[in-house]
């Protein structure tokens, strides 16, 4: 939930950013104002007088979840047609990196599985260079050729494999497999019936892009929010961002309240989308480890530089776990956490922000 302090307040809903493996269940944005009709810009500040700042905002439905862009700025028009721009770099990137549209080169990756290599775009090929450090740095616990996998599980079906269908598949996972070719700008998945998906980065990296239109158009007080996967740059008309950290057992209960002037702040947790049978709760963050939802966290809040690292790393970390997870930050620059373990105990690295002091999240993580 990211706010502006008083006496101007918004209400966004940080919500548990994971992949399809591992797959994005974030609920609309809410706010005080209604939500303007697709492709309005809305001013929320329209009795400020011309000249000073007005806090203006856009929603569209874009990679299966809720967009919001906020632009704070004395020129209006100007504002709104810039968050028009990052909606469109949005759109741009789901086209490009949705494995569900056969037209994608993600798509071209999974259908010459075990047969050729595919040559993809460079920012394709980047992507999934990220996505690679983020399954080294993780130990696997991040790894997007899960997706082989992730048509087992249904949450909203309440559908739980056999352990011989787990048994069948899990072979097919390891992103140790997964063969870039830097020179060719190629990717070569060995196996037939492997199959690689980055919805557990490609919004953080569409949240990425976004922003840096509005950066890119001379905007620097800005927030993109894709479905809970939020970045902050500057600040609103009255102070810095404030985002709330809801209680994963009580998500209308505020927990904590950080503020932000730059960075990225994504939370996964096992709350937004389960079910439960026989005293189990079946989440959608699924351990690559054992083909079942991981079980050493309820909730992991993370800090970094970019939506792109925040949104791989909070999976990651999460099927980790606090012990784990935490020893993992240890070698990890401008990237901080705050756990929920499984008996509600919390869990911080020794960098989070506590209460509302003012943070700026401007390091990038080191690349091994």
């Amino acid at each position: 939930m990211l706010h502006a302090s008083t006496p101007f307040r918004l209400a966004f809903a940080l919500l548990a950013a994971a992949s399809c493996i591992q797959a994005a269940a974030c609920a609309p944005v809410s706010d005080a104002a209604p939500a303007p009709a697709p492709g309005a810009c809305l001013d929320l500040t329209p009795a400020r007088p011309a000249g000073t700042a007005h806090h203006l905002r856009g929603d569209r439905q874009l990679m299966g979840t809720s967009f919001q862009v906020r632009v704070v700025t004395p020129d209006v028009a100007g504002g709104c047609a810039a968050i028009e721009d990052a909606f469109a770099e949005v759109a741009r990137e789901e086209a490009l990196f949705s494995e569900y549209r056969p037209a994608s080169e993600i798509s071209a990756v999974n259908q010459a599985a075990g047969h050729a290599p595919i040559q993809v775009d460079a920012e394709v090929f980047g992507v999934l260079q990220r996505s690679l450090w983020a399954s080294r740095v993780t130990s696997g616990a991040f790894d997007m050729t899960f997706a082989g996998c992730g048509g087992l599980w249904s949450v909203r079906e309440k559908r739980v494999p056999d352990e011989e269908s787990l048994a069948r598949c899990l072979p097919r996972v390891g992103f140790q497999k997964v063969r870039l070719d830097e020179r060719r700008s190629s990717v070569f998945l060995p196996d037939a019936g492997m199959r690689i998906g980055l919805g557990g980065i490609a919004k953080g990296y569409g949240v990425d892009r976004a922003v840096e239109v509005l950066l890119a158009r001379g905007f620097t007080s800005v927030v993109v929010d894709g479905g809970g996967d939020v970045r902050v740059e500057g600040a609103d008309v009255d102070g810095p961002w404030t985002i709330d950290i809801a209680h994963p057992r009580n998500p209308g209960q505020v927990f904590e309240s950080i503020r932000l002037t730059r960075g990225a702040v994504v939370t996964s947790g096992d709350y937004l989308r389960y079910f439960e049978r026989d005293g189990v709760r079946y989440h959608h963050i699924i351990d690559p480890a054992t083909g079942r939802p991981a079980s050493r966290s309820v909730a992991v809040t993370v800090i970094a530089p970019t939506a792109t690292d925040a949104d791989a790393l909070a999976t990651g970390l999460f099927v980790l776990g606090p012990e784990r997870g935490l020893a993992t930050l240890a070698s990890l620059r401008g990237v901080e956490a705050l756990y929920f373990a499984p008996d509600l105990s919390v869990h911080a690295s020794p960098g989070f922000p506590r209460g509302t002091r003012p943070a700026s999240a401007d390091r990038s993580p080191d690349v091994p």
